[in-house]
């Protein structure tokens, strides 16, 4: 019988949780109630407020003053009690509901666990960015429509239908696959897909799955996650267009650490310079002043693209080996002399072939890192040429690195 752990505030929305702990007994579903509440719960629980102020480093009482630090604690011990009981066995997945404290509780310790086991979190805050509480995790956000204030009628039936979602999760089932792939992450765009799309079919060809995450800012995250988690052999990074945003204030940034995780865990890694010709905001009236008498492209209705300077290039050469020369293993850099994207090849609306060099210049002056190899090829980034050189230099990578460990 699969067991959920409720994490939530039992002392103001008892009512609530005890509704959705009595759906899941009716549905066979075991349930274990965790209260990060500072007051006294008004429903049974399993595990008390006190025991998560415990894990968080506190004692409960020296909390029910400060909300801040109270926020702090009981976060933490969310955490390390939902992660403790998932590794032992205990839970199989991880059910809230709540307003913006709520939510910030309990999806704290939801994402602490890996990706696929069950994560459901009805929030009054679903209906807006919900970036902030879900990162990388794959935490189904569902929204709650109503305030979680009383059991009306409206809210019951959002609730029976998250519970409802929850149980069919745990319900799927989960076996190991014996034949599974060593798998590879890669990064693509809509102006790097036919370099992906060759660089997968090579590489699935001989023997390995290709995870592919779209640049945009959340799957440049994400992916870096799973590196750390352990979940790829290696690492073709074609698509390196989130630092265009990160350094200039588009709107799919994936934040300073990218091109980090695959350095820090060892994963061998090939990385190219797709999509550093853009800058990505949303429909036109969203570009800032400072950016509209710039090249502009509408790449759709709500994403409109600004071609990237010499100057801002030179940046992003910098950038990128700055996180390049942190290398402790043999790295693998192809360099695309024809275009870095579908529109930045000769006769495309973003080809600047002295932007380029200045990407290209000043990203082998800033290479001075003798485990990083730069390769310059005389094609764009999507000729099948260049997607199997990369590909197959990943795989030599893997190869060699199998030979080391």
């Amino acid at each position: 019988m699969a067991t959920v752990a409720i994490v939530g505030t039992f002392d103001t929305k008892g009512r609530e949780f005890d509704f959705c702990r009595d759906l899941f007994d009716r549905q066979g579903v075991q349930t274990l109630m965790i209260h990060a509440g500072t007051r006294p719960a008004t429903i049974p629980v399993d595990i008390d407020g006190s025991d998560v102020a415990r894990a968080g480093g506190a004692d409960l009482g020296e909390l029910t003053e400060d909300r801040g630090r109270a926020m702090a604690a009981m976060t933490l011990g969310v955490t390390s009690i939902v992660s403790t009981l998932y590794a032992e066995g205990s839970i199989d997945g991880v059910f809230s509901l709540g307003g913006s404290g709520g939510t910030a509780l309990a999806t704290a310790g939801m994402r602490t666990l890996p990706v696929g086991v069950p994560k459901v979190m009805v929030s009054t805050m679903a209906g807006g960015t919900v970036s902030e509480y879900v990162g990388t995790s794959d935490i189904v956000m569902i929204p709650s429509i109503v305030d979680v204030q009383g059991l009306n009628s409206i809210l019951q039936t959002i609730l029976r239908n998250a519970v409802g979602a929850m149980v069919g999760m745990l319900a799927v089932e989960r076996g190991h696959d014996a034949d599974a792939k060593p798998h590879i992450a890669a990064t693509m765009f809509g102006v790097t897909t036919p370099c992906v799309s060759r660089a997968q079919e090579y590489l699935e060809d001989r023997g390995y799955e290709v995870v592919v995450f779209h640049a945009t800012g959340a799957g440049g995250k994400s992916m870096e996650q799973l590196i750390r988690d352990g979940y790829f052999v290696g690492v073709l990074d074609i698509t390196a267009t989130e630092w265009c945003d990160e350094l200039f204030g588009g709107i799919l940034a994936a934040g300073p650490h990218r091109h980090e995780a695959a350095i820090d865990a060892r994963v061998p890694q090939v990385v190219s310079l797709g999509a550093l010709d853009m800058v990505n905001f949303g429909s036109p009236d969203t570009v800032p002043a400072h950016y509209r008498g710039r090249n502009l492209y509408p790449h759709n209705p709500q994403i409109t693209l600004i071609r990237t300077t010499a100057d801002e290039n030179r940046q992003l050469g910098e950038k990128l080996a700055e996180k390049l020369n942190r290398a402790t293993q043999s790295t693998e850099v192809f360099i695309p002399l024809k275009g870095v994207s579908a529109i930045a090849v000769e006769g495309g609306p973003f080809y600047d072939r002295r932007a380029d060099e200045a990407l290209f210049d000043a990203l082998e002056k800033g290479i001075d890192n003798e485990h990083v190899t730069l390769h310059r090829l005389d094609t764009d980034i999507n000729d099948p040429v260049f997607a199997e050189a990369a590909a197959q230099a990943l795989i030599d990578l893997i190869d060699t690195s199998k030979g080391t460990h």
